[in-house]
């Protein structure tokens, strides 16, 4: 059966050399044209954010961190909330194009772009639970599916959904001031009680899910000023979390 490109639709031409072999048993899903446009992060990168240090002027690098993660952990409502944040690619024009095409225009299959790369990324992870960040109802009805929740599905791997989004405001519409300051926009999702547990559960039906302890990675679609993930954070270690680290596809 033939590939063809998720992006520019073009046939993909399996390369024959020795190590190319296990590849090609592989459905390929990207073009080397295309796949040479996606820009893989390399060299020192802040140790929070994974922002590359030598995008920066050296005014606003303080050790092995970005001037913007320095001002996160100087505030005590954030500080050590977000412990570490990987992302796959850089935010440059083509992929955000492709970002794009694959949220706002419901081009599903684009969740298969990401997600080798996504498993390289948790190779020697440990963790108990990948919590991909919710939509608003709103959003999810116009969209048709989380786009985070899409690509941690097509890994082949299963979603904890235990946050739910207050409210649905835009944080791509908000300066990066309003993102830092805006009111909390998640809380933990309620869950079903089990049936052991409705003799000591008489007066509620739902309850949080228990996650002390536990050590959560969250998957988003790109890094911006890092609010939206460090809110999802906080409300995670406020009910226990052990750590709470990230994985998105771009750092912008």
């Amino acid at each position: 059966m033939r590939d063809y490109c998720l992006i520019c639709f073009t046939e993909i031409i399996p390369q024959m050399g020795w190590n190319d072999l296990i590849a090609v048993v592989k459905k390929q899903t990207i073009c080397p044209a295309c796949k040479a446009k996606l820009e893989e992060i390399k060299g020192e990168t802040c140790s929070i954010c994974d922002r590359p240090l030598e995008q920066l002027d050296a005014r606003f690098i303080q050790g092995d961190r970005c001037y913007d993660c320095v001002r996160w952990e100087e505030d005590s409502l954030w500080q050590g909330c977000l412990t570490k944040n990987h992302s796959l690619y850089l935010y440059n024009e083509f992929l955000q194009e492709v970002i794009s095409r694959y949220k706002f225009r419901g081009d599903y299959i684009l969740a298969n772009l990401f997600t080798e790369r996504l498993l390289q990324k948790l190779t020697g992870e440990t963790y108990d639970s990948l919590v991909p960040i919710p939509l608003s109802p709103e959003r999810l009805q116009e969209r048709g599916f989380n786009q985070a929740e899409a690509i941690i599905r097509e890994a082949s791997l299963n979603p904890a959904n235990i946050l739910t989004r207050i409210h649905g405001e835009k944080q791509s519409k908000k300066s990066r001031n309003e993102r830092i300051h805006a009111n909390q926009v998640f809380q933990l999702a309620e869950q079903p009680i089990l049936p052991e547990q409705t003799a000591k559960q008489t007066s509620h039906s739902l309850q949080p899910p228990s996650i002390k302890g536990q050590r959560i990675i969250l998957i988003d679609d790109v890094y911006t000023t890092g609010s939206t993930l460090r809110h999802a954070a906080k409300v995670l270690t406020s009910f226990g979390a052990a750590s709470v680290t990230a994985i998105t596809i771009a750092r912008g």
